[in-house]
């Protein structure tokens, strides 16, 4: 007589729809790319249109989060802004992953005086507070958005070159890559098929939480006059023009500063959802 038939693993999907964390930042980070997209049919008004007689308006049927000190409208601002902080997020977040992956693979893989230059260089950059290479390069370079991209991306590279790295040295000794090295297979087809996609989980979780970071501090070098420059909105932009009117007029930096915590929130929560997911240590 046939045995019970063995109990099928739930697919990660469904391991990840019951996680509370990875369901409430999922919920969180598709409502902002949602409004993101849908600014122009979202936003009430006009995000550069000022009214003069409506400065510093409390929130209000005409205005749901108040205007600012030119009379232009906070919700629509905020609306665009996420246009704004999330693509640069987005942007430097990939920059990080394709340079610092591609130095983590070849570390990892190679080995020997390569990997000793590579990581030692990404010690030196990691060396630095984040806000403050930034700037510096930035200072060099210029303030202009491709440049504020490859600020942030250069800033967050190590991380992601010291994940992948440490994937790849686990991932280069197991037997199936050891096996496609001895029938002959090439570097580029063994890191491609065979190492590459068994190191994914750890790199998409450290791209969830890399994205949080990065949005901190496109909002610090915008907050700072360094990053996007008015009148174009960005939520970092927007909390530094508050700075003057936050006694008189809360609303103006409330919602900014709300709007910058949940968006952080999302992609931690996120993160920690896909880290208990995709972990394979955490479920021994």
């Amino acid at each position: 007589m046939g045995g019970t038939a063995p109990r099928r693993r739930p697919s990660r999907a469904w391991a990840l729809a019951r996680t509370p964390a990875a369901v409430a930042g999922s919920v969180i980070v598709v409502a902002y790319l949602v409004a993101a997209a849908g600014a122009p049919l979202f936003a009430p008004a006009d995000p550069a249109a000022m009214t003069p007689t409506a400065l510093l308006a409390r929130p209000g049927a005409g205005h749901p989060f108040g205007t600012d000190q030119f009379g232009r409208d906070i919700l629509s601002r905020l609306l665009y802004g996420s246009r704004v902080s999330l693509g640069v997020s987005f942007a430097s977040v990939a920059f990080a992953l394709g340079a610092g992956g591609t130095i983590g693979v070849l570390s990892g893989y190679y080995g020997g005086a390569l990997d000793s230059v590579l990581m030692r260089t990404m010690d030196v950059v990691f060396a630095f507070p984040a806000v403050l290479l930034a700037i510096a390069i930035m200072a060099v370079a210029g303030t202009t958005p491709p440049v504020l991209v490859a600020a942030i991306g250069i800033v967050y590279t190590p991380q992601f070159a010291r994940v992948t790295r440490g994937s790849v040295l686990q991932a280069r000794g197991i037997e199936y890559v050891e096996a496609a090295r001895a029938q002959g297979a090439g570097v580029p087809r063994i890191l491609l098929h065979h190492i590459v996609p068994n190191i994914l989980a750890p790199i998409i979780v450290q791209t969830s939480l890399s994205l949080s970071f990065a949005i901190l501090t496109e909002s610090a070098l915008s907050f700072l006059g360094l990053g996007t420059q008015p009148p174009t909105p960005s939520w970092g932009n927007m909390l530094a023009e508050a700075r003057r009117f936050m006694t008189i007029a809360p609303w103006t930096a409330v919602f900014p500063g709300v709007a910058i915590s949940l968006i952080v929130l999302g992609f931690n929560l996120l993160g920690d959802g896909l880290r208990d997911v995709l972990d394979p240590r955490l479920h021994l």
